[in-house]
């Protein structure tokens, strides 16, 4: 091992006894051996054992350690801690602005164990409630999460759409006379994507000239007449050069999933891709219904659509009001009286209010005497707001037993009832099945909230049986939830069409902290057009009285 190998041992085991809470003086040790290991003019290597212990700095127990790095290339005491110490948290040592410390007290007292789950609570403004963290903390660690996860390769569908939508605005601009059009995965709106293309109907060599003076463009070799870019060395950009008469049918061929192509292919062979000016021809020759970009993933919906049973989708217009929002009376921004406003400006009927429960302590969770104290002011605000309404809920949390975390008698005072895990995640399928269907067969509660508990690109979620999951709230008239959030979507679009086929009620909900994150429940829309759900079908497109009788008709206490 070379000098900065060893030293970097030494840095490494210094940060994560400082974690652990080992005492001072064993943390700072290891960390001035690190820093002398790392000046020495000489590769260790190449002492013998008496002339290690010989050198200055390192005394029996330093040079007992370097000689058992050089032998066997592993240090006992670092492999241990490293053992009792969580991948995630490695990963959260790469954050500027975080000290060991600082992860430790993230690591205990948020339990928080991934850098993806840090970020999302960074985004609910969970950091400042922690002693010595403040705003300008929280927003350098954003800062610095954010860059991290962009080196990994792939990306939240949130962040790439907007940079796509820019892309296609700039080659249009400079090429006004050509066609630029969106193509890929992207348009088939996933969860996650690692790429943006575009099929423009301009020369390769026009392109390659016109990017030449782009910066932020990066060329990368390229087979035949594609074209590849990295922006800002981060994100893959792929062009496809064609002309104006090919276009539409390039970008309709590289839009759809594998199978959902080639059987189109088999199906329609005699179909022809030039000359086309919309796809809704493509479909027409083929004698099926139009199918949107966003449904082209498998066969199936080839056959819904050559019997024209491609429903009337749901749309963001459908929204009608904001359910699952936190407010500044737990982990939210802004405060009841601002969030209403927002609401009223949007055009909303209801804010459905959804604090986090008192066994959420880490984001100020509702004790008892503050939900009866919130009550008493939404009933305040509903006389002075009328028509509009603020709906009595709470983001319940799900106990280890599968209860909810209020006594019945709190639990019947609200309107309606978001049951959710937030805790103890590592679980078995048949723990995780156990926690949910519990809190599904509980009365009181309406809406099963993000199911899996999942955070794209960061934490895979519990393992549930999602048709188990989804026959437990058909049994029990209980409304599942579409978190909104970008980084949740969840539950998943692949399991909307079971959902459906049982009668379960969906909700769109943005799981919103802030006023800004209203803008989220389009993406639960999304996802929602992507499961075919239409508005008859979720409850964040019912009308304010519709809701009322919903929750009337559905009250099982």
């Amino acid at each position: 091992m070379t000098n900065k190998e060893i030293s970097g041992q030494f840095t490494l085991l210094s940060k994560l006894l400082d974690l652990h809470g080992e005492n001072s003086f064993k943390v700072k040790s290891y960390s001035i051996a690190a820093y002398k290991i790392d000046q020495l003019t000489v590769g260790l290597q190449s002492l013998s054992k008496e002339k290690i212990f010989q050198l200055s700095g390192i005394g029996d127990a330093i040079g007992s350690k370097i000689q058992e790095l050089l032998e066997t290339g592993h240090m006992k005491i670092l492999d241990e801690t490293l053992v009792k110490t969580p991948e995630g948290i490695l990963e959260m040592m790469k954050i500027k602005g975080l000290g060991p410390k600082k992860i430790g007290i993230i690591w205990k007292e948020m339990q928080i164990e991934s850098v993806g789950e840090l970020l999302y609570a960074c985004q609910e403004n969970r950091l400042l409630l922690l002693k010595g963290f403040g705003k300008k903390t929280q927003d350098n660690v954003m800062e610095s999460i954010e860059f991290l996860l962009k080196q990994k390769g792939n990306f939240l569908y949130a962040e790439l759409e907007p940079l796509a939508l820019q892309l296609c605005d700039l080659f249009s601009k400079q090429f006004p006379n050509a066609k630029v059009a969106l193509t890929g995965a992207l348009v088939r709106h996933p969860e996650t994507v690692d790429r943006i293309e575009l099929v423009l109907s301009v020369p390769s060599a026009d392109i390659q000239r016109a990017m030449h003076g782009w910066e932020d463009f990066e060329p990368v070799d390229s087979p035949h007449e594609t074209l590849r870019y990295h922006y800002l060395k981060q994100i893959p950009v792929i062009l496809h050069p064609t002309t104006s008469d090919q276009l539409v049918g390039l970008g309709f061929r590289l839009s759809g999933g594998e199978a959902f192509y080639q059987h189109f292919t088999e199906s329609f062979p005699a179909i022809r891709y030039s000359g086309l000016t919309t796809e809704q021809e493509i479909f027409h020759e083929a004698g099926i219904s139009y199918i949107p970009a966003f449904l082209r993933e498998g066969k199936e919906i080839l056959e819904t659509a050559a019997k024209n049973q491609i429903p009337r989708l749901i749309r963001e217009e459908d929204i009608r009001g904001i359910i699952h929002c936190h407010s500044d009376w737990s982990d939210g921004t802004h405060s009841v009286e601002a969030l209403c406003k927002a609401c009223l400006d949007r055009g909303f009927e209801y804010l459905v209010l959804s604090d986090h429960s008192k066994s959420a302590f880490y984001a100020h969770g509702l004790s008892e005497e503050k939900i009866s104290t919130q009550h008493e002011m939404i009933e305040k605000l509903n006389q002075q707001l009328a028509p509009f309404k603020i709906f009595k809920s709470i983001e319940s949390d799900i106990l280890n037993d599968g209860s909810l975390d209020y006594p019945n008698s709190v639990l019947s005072t609200f309107d309606l009832v978001i049951a959710s895990i937030h805790s103890n995640l590592k679980m078995t399928e048949e723990k995780a099945q156990a926690r949910l269907i519990g809190a599904i067969e509980n009365p009181y509660t309406t809406i099963l909230g993000h199911m899996t508990g999942r955070l794209l690109l960061s934490r895979k979620g519990y393992p549930v049986d999602h048709k188990k999951i989804i026959d437990a709230c058909a049994a029990n008239g209980v409304v599942i939830e579409i978190n909104a959030h970008p980084r949740r979507l969840d539950m998943s679009w692949k399991y909307l069409d079971y959902a459906l086929q049982k009668g379960v009620m969906l909700s769109i909900d943005p799981d919103a902290h802030s006023i800004e994150d209203f803008a989220k429940t389009r993406y639960g829309v999304l996802v929602a057009q992507k499961g075919m759900v239409g508005p008859a079908q979720n409850l964040s497109s019912f009308s304010l009285t519709e809701l009322e009788n919903y929750l009337a008709s559905h009250r099982k206490y």
